[in-house]
């Protein structure tokens, strides 16, 4: 009897085995039956619950059944759009106070000019203008700088190197025609002036990346070239720094941002 237990017992141990692999086949089963299930999705379905996701998120999004706390959708895109604009309105604010800054600035270092009517500083939707005279700056029907008018140019450009906003310089001249073999016409006069100041701002320090140079001929006079004053008023070199367009957050566009 003690021998028969004993083969009896050996026996049960040898197959125990088969109990371990029964489960993981079982378990092998249900799992590609899962991924069979997963695979093989109802796109009717598929597109009822889509659609209904969708139709959820307009609605309020509730918490309890007491209606305790209630966020809506509405509610939750006007706090990310006010706190954006409050951003912009801060970024507007320091903006301004360095508008008013350089302005003050560049009214203080060519005081003298402005007081004799050669300069003028103001400021326009597009930036801050430097009107210079081109009796400043240059000899009549001429395009280089003269000595005198390195003074009041490095004084601008120290100004300009305290931004890093873009510059664009812009020759003008009466509606006198010019016709010589250096400038055949007004174009190329103003052209060539506007470039001269850009030179002298990049020897100065100025990034050239930031400054443009432009020849408007006769096309923008200040005044009615009607006498030798006004059309001495029209011929000018103006320095403009541009200042960025700001645009607050509106909720309809929000997302396409």
């Amino acid at each position: 009897m003690a021998r028969h237990s004993r083969r009896a017992e050996r026996d049960h141990s040898d197959h125990r085995w088969l109990v371990s692999y029964s489960d993981f086949i079982t378990l092998l089963f249900a799992f590609f039956v899962v991924m069979y299930a997963i695979s093989a999705v109802n796109e009717s379905k598929y597109a009822r619950f889509h659609s209904a996701i969708n139709s959820a998120f307009k609605e309020s999004v509730r918490q309890g059944s007491s209606g305790g706390l209630v966020i809506e959708q509405d509610s939750v895109i006007k706090s990310l759009i006010d706190e954006r604009n409050s951003r912009f309105v801060e970024l507007q604010r320091r903006q301004q106070d360095s508008i008013r800054a350089m302005l003050h600035q560049l009214d203080s270092v060519l005081a003298p000019l402005v007081k004799q009517g050669m300069v003028r500083v103001l400021q326009t939707g597009r930036g801050i203008v430097i009107d210079l005279n081109a009796q400043v700056l240059f000899q009549e029907g001429d395009a280089d700088l003269q000595a005198n008018a390195y003074p009041p140019l490095d004084e601008v450009a120290k100004v300009l190197n305290t931004t890093g906003l873009a510059v664009e310089v812009k020759g003008h001249t009466d509606n006198i025609p010019i016709s010589i073999a250096r400038y055949p016409s007004n174009w190329e006069l103003s052209t060539a002036r506007a470039s001269g100041v850009v030179r002298f701002f990049i020897n100065d320090g100025v990034v050239s990346q930031r400054l443009t140079a432009a020849g408007d001929a006769e096309n923008d006079p200040l005044v009615p070239n009607d006498s030798p004053e006004d059309r001495a008023r029209n011929r000018r070199v103006t320095v403009t720094v541009l200042t960025p367009t700001l645009k607050p957050v509106e909720q309809s566009n929000y997302w396409e941002k």
